[in-house]
């Protein structure tokens, strides 16, 4: 099979594939765009033990089943970009590069965040609107584009017996580190790698970005969107279209 220059959009923890269903579009005139549901996630199964590694490999497949090539890409999220830099520091060799979305890698001497809630059993909803209402992003933040947060709520439960339950395992969504075990991951990346961050981001800083920038080095791109929250693709979404074009036009540029 010939292998295409694609783009591979990875989500962030607890979410899904569809996250990314009003993203791709703007890139398929110049990629093949695809998007995975991690494991524990989305329609995908679960399982007893879930790790970055394990994740990483799950994206090589994706990659691989879709016949993307070398001069492919992968976007990833907040989890999904710690994933990124997994596969990028295990596999890096097998793409052009790595977009890291607001996923935090903090100096040794910062002081931390406050970690995300620990997460039990999910309850059962007696009927789908009142776990419709229940949808939240984490961290929580202002969204004008209800239609988009509606959309993917419907696509974040299914139904069980008794009524309707959150897609995604809790088991696959313990307590994040914050990039504590991703600083090596991030200097031993084997392609080329960037950050975009949420200017009004909970999660990443300007100084968090700096730290970043260091341990990539200085031809890595570090974009801020404007008047964006962690979650940028759903707040901002034209200005992070805009962004990601400009980063990815500039890798695609032949060498001089």
């Amino acid at each position: 099979m010939r292998e295409r220059s694609g783009l591979l959009f990875v989500h962030g923890g607890g979410a899904h594939a569809r996250w990314w269903q009003f993203i791709a579009p703007f890139f398929s005139a110049e990629f093949e765009c695809a998007a995975i549901d991690l494991s524990g996630m989305g329609e995908s199964g679960f399982r007893d033990v879930y790790s970055s590694e394990q994740r990483a490999r799950e994206v090589g497949a994706v990659l691989r089943d879709a016949g993307f090539g070398a001069d492919s890409y992968i976007v990833g999220h907040s989890l999904g970009g710690f994933i990124g830099m997994r596969f990028g520091a295990l596999f890096g060799e097998d793409v052009a590069g790595v977009v890291i979305v607001d996923s935090p890698i903090r100096r040794p001497d910062a002081l931390p965040l406050e970690p995300p809630p620990r997460l039990s059993r999910h309850k059962v909803y007696a009927t789908l609107d009142e776990a419709l209402k229940r949808f939240r992003v984490l961290p929580n933040q202002p969204c004008e584009n209800q239609y988009v947060l509606d959309f993917i709520a419907r696509n974040s439960v299914r139904e069980v017996d008794g009524g309707w339950q959150w897609k995604f395992d809790p088991v696959g969504m313990g307590p994040q580190q914050f990039g504590r075990s991703f600083r090596e991951q991030l200097q031993q990346l084997k392609c080329r790698g960037a950050l975009m961050y949420g200017e009004k981001s909970a999660l990443v800083d300007d100084e968090t970005a700096a730290y970043m920038s260091e341990l990539m080095g200085p031809e890595a791109p570090i974009v801020a969107i404007p008047d964006a929250y962690h979650h940028v693709m759903l707040d901002q979404p034209l200005a992070f279209v805009a962004a990601l074009r400009g980063v990815l036009a500039a890798w695609r540029q032949p060498p001089a």
